[in-house]
């Protein structure tokens, strides 16, 4: 597109020069000859001081917030160069969530599960899906590594248009609180918004709890004002922080509601749990269901409420959705059970928050384990006060706990174990700085009838210090560890 015709159909005046643009970025390595560079402001980087290598490889033009000095090429100026971003990724690439059933999953927990959910009821359906979020992406059928949750806008829209030209009817897609504040999703129609939940996390981002809060809001207010699609809000009614969008929206929106409240549209009863997954009864549009799923986890109850009621809102039906459910395919990192061949069990779980490790725990605990072992760490340069609070989950439901490291990012591993050990009141504690040692540990300790939960990494295959990223992977060094066992045995 010439540069003119693409900033009118954003929105955006048109300067005097009139380009031929080719390609899209806002990371100046990626610019090449016709491509339009955008300068973002960062945290630690600003864009503008990109802009001339943007140049030295062939950009054509540049979109800023701020005046730059001898660009070298045609410079246009907007009040907020994400805003303009994401509207001009959208126009150039011909809104391709219109071709598409989109549904997006926000909340602290639960949205990889429910993304996959939703993409396996969507495809079962016959509703080809896409899918976007933190552990992979897939586009038009091909598995693309996923750098972050939500990527940039201009990746973003990339990624639709490779969806729509690719086959893909349907995505499905983690919206992180991040990308909201950063406007990465700007311009979507949504066909379904699910809210999970909210717990504490983040907060070296937000700040507070209340602006964590507002950035997830941020979803709900887009979906009332677009004009394409009628989405529809699909809210967690037993979290209070989904009472609180309920009460904010439900004059704005179409809103389903899901949880195990007398009233919700998506209700779920008489749960069982048995060790090859969950049954429970579904009350939703005036019928009566029994669902079967291969998960367990009262949480797991909550994402697959909400993954049924999203497909239903892109136009699967219910009765279809309940029977592809049965067959839902385990999700990588998320209460992944290690295949061990002996007397106790492993499973690895990306929980990484109090909550979410208090929520796996006490699923592990209705298995009836004889003890439980766990292992986590926490994530350096990241919400210091969750340190503590992951702690005190820990030794409440585990019977042993061996604390290590994470990803320690810039700090020192050590200090970000001190600050684990604060929420610690007993003994009934090890710890390992070298997770591969922790792992290696807590699994010798193992014996019959343990379950050994490895917590804090789920799908990730690396562990990130402050000079480099190494390969590791939990599940991995899981499978190490009991072949190390039984050869000690």
């Amino acid at each position: 597109m010439r540069l003119h015709a693409l900033l009118e159909s954003a929105g955006l005046p048109p300067g005097l020069a009139d380009p031929e643009i080719t390609s899209l970025c806002c990371d100046s390595r990626l610019a090449r000859p016709g491509s339009l560079f955008f300068a973002l402001p960062g945290q630690n980087a600003d864009g503008v001081d990109f802009v001339r290598s943007a140049v030295a490889n062939g950009a054509a033009a540049i979109v800023a917030g701020t005046h730059v000095a001898d660009a070298g090429c045609p410079l246009v100026r907007v009040d907020d160069a994400r805003a303009a971003m994401a509207d001009i990724a959208a126009a150039f690439h011909g809104h391709p969530d219109r071709s598409l059933k989109c549904a997006a999953v926000t909340g602290t927990n639960g949205k990889t599960t429910t993304a996959f959910l939703i993409k396996h009821l969507l495809d079962s359906a016959s509703l080809r899906c896409g899918l976007i979020g933190t552990v992979k992406y897939v586009v038009g059928g091909e598995v693309i590594a996923a750098p972050r949750t939500t990527p940039e806008s201009v990746d973003l829209q990339d990624m639709l248009a490779g969806m729509r030209d690719g086959g893909d009817r349907a995505v499905a897609m983690e919206v992180s609180s991040h990308a909201l504040v950063q406007q990465r999703v700007r311009g979507m129609a949504f066909d379904a918004a699910v809210f999970t939940n909210l717990t504490q996390d983040h907060l070296d981002f937000h700040l507070s709890m209340e602006a964590y809060f507002d950035a997830k809001s941020l979803l709900f207010e887009a979906l009332a004002a677009q004009t394409t699609k009628k989405g529809r809000a699909i809210i967690n009614a037993d979290s209070r922080h989904g009472r609180q969008l309920i009460e904010k929206f439900g004059k704005r929106l179409k809103v389903l509601t899901f949880g195990r409240g007398v009233g919700e549209d998506f209700r779920a009863s008489a749960i069982r749990f048995d060790p090859a997954g969950a049954t429970f009864q579904l009350d939703a549009k005036r019928k009566t269901f029994l669902v079967r799923m291969p998960m367990i986890g009262l949480f797991n109850i909550y994402n697959a409420l909400g993954a049924l009621a999203a497909a239903t809102a892109c136009g699967v039906e219910l009765r279809a959705a309940i029977a592809a459910l049965a067959s839902a395919p385990q999700v990588p990192g998320r209460l992944e059970r290690v295949a061990s061949k002996r007397n106790f069990q492993v499973y690895v779980d990306y929980a990484h928050t109090d909550d979410a490790l208090r929520n796996v725990l006490r699923t592990l605990r209705e298995l009836n384990p004889a003890r439980i072992i766990t292992v986590f760490g926490c994530g350096g340069n990241r919400d210091r006060a969750k340190r503590p609070l992951m702690a005190a989950a820990a030794e409440e439901l585990s019977d042993w706990t061996v604390l290590t490291s994470d990803n320690p990012r810039r700090e020192d591993p050590e200090a970000i174990l001190r600050d684990i050990e604060a929420g610690l009141h007993g003994s009934r504690h090890d710890k390992m700085t070298d997770r591969e040692s922790a792992i290696r540990h807590a699994i010798g300790l193992a014996q019959s009838g343990d379950i050994v939960l490895i917590a804090g990494k789920g799908h990730e295959d690396y562990q990130e210090f402050a000079d480099r990223r190494v390969p590791f992977d939990d599940v991995a060094a899981a499978e190490l560890a009991i072949a190390y066992k039984k050869a000690e045995t």
